[in-house]
């Protein structure tokens, strides 16, 4: 159902509240992963959305709605208004009415209201509805279409437009904007592209300019300072060590400058407040079958220091199996990281150096999670 009136409200632009830091989790209760194979829950639990409290440590879930998520797709499926008062959440797939053993693109879209931490609008993007940012004025948000090769424009009055990048396989995956909210960044994981889109208030344009970074973008971050991005190309092959690359937007057009090895499938990418501090989760095969090759029991949780263009390694650890989105406090002394295969949000202390474990949130289908930007 489409609550215009309170979709109107929330992207209307007010001014901005100092309010508790808050985390969102998209939750896919649908599927799990069995020795290196996803497969379909019987009888599942509704997805849900849980909010999370990272004012606190440990950081605590302070309520959980239910809302359709999927764990296909980058973990960027999440996205919070930057005043928090509301948060989108997007569901690529849904149980295939005609066999409840399989999955079938959705294109559902929720928009939770944080305050009163209730569903306020469902909308309709396009098929396989994954990666959604919010422009920092709040006029629009952006969903990346993985199943049609589009993105959907949404404002206050609901779907304004339908932007057509590539075929149905080219993949758009996730988007981000610039912190001026004039320029947008879509990875399109089916045809290895990054396509350039232009914003004028509520008007968005595909330029037609495309950056080639790695095989496979995928998840994308932008800097505080909007010079630059950085995208996980998640390759391949899952026993090939795959990218990183850095994207310099300081002098048009928006060009690749650097890649660097991250490490068999980086999925999720988590900046800092400040810009300095970038978080990989990378599955580092964890969710391989037990017998191939590239089987790891564990994943790899990154920490780089960022220096405009340059990605330095400052540590890592272990994490657990199938492991998808990472966020920070707005401290950088507190990160958590999802782990589907596990089913629960691991939580680390970082004293700038080094990552310690400090215990876990139960949560079913950990899929995607953001804070606001």
């Amino acid at each position: 159902m489409i609550r215009r009136a309170c979709l109107a409200i929330l992207l209307t632009v007010l001014p901005t509240a100092a309010l508790a830091q808050l985390a969102v989790s998209a939750n896919d209760a649908k599927v799990s992963l069995k020795d290196g194979a996803t497969v379909v829950n019987p009888h599942p639990a509704p997805d849900t959305a849980s909010i999370i409290d990272l004012n606190v440590f440990p950081p605590k879930i302070v309520a959980t709605v239910e809302a359709p998520a999927s764990v296909i797709g980058p973990p960027q499926s999440v996205a919070i208004a930057p005043d928090e008062s509301f948060a989108v959440v997007t569901g690529a797939n849904r149980l295939d009415p005609t066999d409840a053993s399989k999955t079938i693109p959705n294109d559902t879209v929720t928009i939770i209201d944080l305050a009163s931490r209730k569903v306020v609008a469902t909308l309709h993007a396009g098929q396989g509805a994954s990666g959604v940012s919010i422009s920092p004025d709040r006029m629009i948000f952006l969903v990346a279409n993985r199943a049609e090769g589009t993105v959907s424009v949404f404002g206050g009055s609901g779907l304004l437009d339908t932007i057509h990048l590539g075929d149905a396989k080219s993949g758009p995956s996730h988007i981000v904007f610039s912190p001026d909210g004039k320029t947008a960044l879509v990875t399109r994981d089916g045809d290895n592209k990054i396509s350039v889109l232009s914003v004028d208030g509520k008007k968005v344009t595909y330029t037609g300019h495309d950056i080639v970074a790695g095989i496979r973008p995928y998840g994308i971050v932008m800097s505080p300072s909007g010079q630059f991005a950085y995208v996980a190309n998640i390759g391949g092959s899952p026993g090939d060590a795959a990218t990183v690359s850095v994207i310099d937007l300081r002098t048009p057009p928006p060009r690749v400058i650097d890649t660097i090895s991250a490490g068999p499938t980086p999925e999720g990418l988590a900046l800092s407040r400040d810009g300095k501090l970038l978080a990989v989760t990378v599955m580092n095969g964890s969710n391989q079958p037990r017998t191939s090759p590239f089987f790891h029991d564990f994943g790899l949780l990154k920490i780089y220091r960022v220096n405009g263009a340059k990605l330095t390694l400052l540590t890592e650890t272990h994490i657990g199996h199938w492991c998808q989105g990472a966020a920070w406090n707005k401290t950088a002394a507190a990160l958590v990281a999802q782990c589907m295969g596990d089913n629960e949000i691991e939580v680390f202390r970082f004293n700038g150096r080094n990552l310690t474990r400090a215990g876990s949130l139960p949560v079913t289908g950990p899929a995607g999670i953001r804070t606001a930007d």
